[in-house]
């Protein structure tokens, strides 16, 4: 008889915790009430250089063939076979590099979807927070596929879908298509930004590597436009004459 009586409180218990449980993996943010409580990332952000709090860590690990890749790639440079990069010829850098331009970005919070607006090339990420999946097959790009939850205060941000052409840090280093990449947004301070990034590849990386890196928060700025042709110190006029254009310049 003493069994029976608790089968009550043990039910009420698991109730309990089951709605517990479903109240943490409803979505948020997606209402622009439940904006409203969310820690406030929104806003225009800049890297601070130094490598954020934890300095610039490591370099990634790179697999046998993509550590010969990275030598070869160095080999030509330092005998002149390299003469330019893919931003002489206006290829935006694509993640993760594309996060970490010496140019502002703004993140933007609407029901459902983060975007992040980039300076540098007038690139865009979407972020979608409304539970959806990556699809099976995602078409490879330069920014990839994303999908975000909130655990506690911190943004969470799985990425894939990358097209190769684009750099694994510095120009050299390269990556395959199954590269992922998991960012951290938080807080440190109302101003102060930090995004610990995290990227496994399980062809190029030999273990994953993280980095942090801050931003602070300029709330008397706005984007401006940047055209890749015209922000080329070196470029050619209409009529073909070779030109410098020193006409777009950091906000102060």
């Amino acid at each position: 008889m003493l069994h029976q009586c608790f089968k009550p409180f043990v039910l009420v218990a698991t109730l309990l915790a089951t709605g517990a449980l479903q109240a943490q993996s409803e979505p948020r943010g997606d209402t622009f009430e439940s904006l409203a409580k969310l820690p406030e990332i929104g806003g225009l952000w800049e890297v601070t250089f130094g490598g954020g709090p934890g300095g610039p860590g490591e370099p990634p690990s790179l697999t046998p063939p993509y550590a010969a890749r990275l030598a070869e790639y160095q080999q030509a440079s330092a005998r002149g076979d390299i003469e330019d990069g893919p931003a002489a010829n206006c290829v935006p850098n694509g993640m993760p590099s594309i996060m970490t331009q010496p140019y502002p970005i703004e993140i933007l919070l609407t029901p459902g979807k983060v975007s992040i607006l980039i300076e540098a090339y007038s690139q865009w990420r979407q972020i979608f927070t409304d539970g959806r999946s990556h699809p099976e097959d995602p078409d490879l790009t330069f920014n990839g596929h994303s999908i975000g939850h909130w655990e506690g205060d911190t943004l969470v941000v799985d990425t894939v879908g990358f097209t190769t052409d684009t750099a694994l840090g510095n120009f050299g280093m390269r990556h395959s298509d199954k590269m992922r990449i998991v960012e951290r947004f938080r807080l440190a301070s109302p101003d102060r930004l930090e995004i610990e990034t995290t990227i496994t590849d399980p062809e190029a990386l030999t273990k994953p590597w993280t980095r942090t890196s801050a931003y602070g928060r300029h709330r008397d700025w706005t984007l401006a436009e940047y055209q890749c042709q015209q922000n080329n110190r070196n470029f050619t006029t209409a009529d073909g004459k070779a030109g410098i254009n020193l006409e777009h310049e950091v906000q102060q």
